[in-house]
């Protein structure tokens, strides 16, 4: 998911580069959501992964 978000900010820029700005914004979008996302499902993970040891 990572990987995908790099993916959409990579083409945000381009497309900002050659000045489609509808393009450019919307994939900036994506790619921050996409981000966001990783972030909440990387921490959920390490919480339950911690949780999980812990537990006899």
């Amino acid at each position: 998911m990572l990987y995908w978000a790099l993916v959409f900010l990579l083409v945000s820029l381009v497309a900002a580069l050659f000045g489609f700005g509808g393009i450019s914004a919307a994939s900036a979008d994506l790619a921050r959501i996409l981000f966001f996302v990783f972030v909440v499902l990387f921490v959920l993970s390490l919480v339950f992964g911690l949780a999980r040891r812990r537990s006899p």
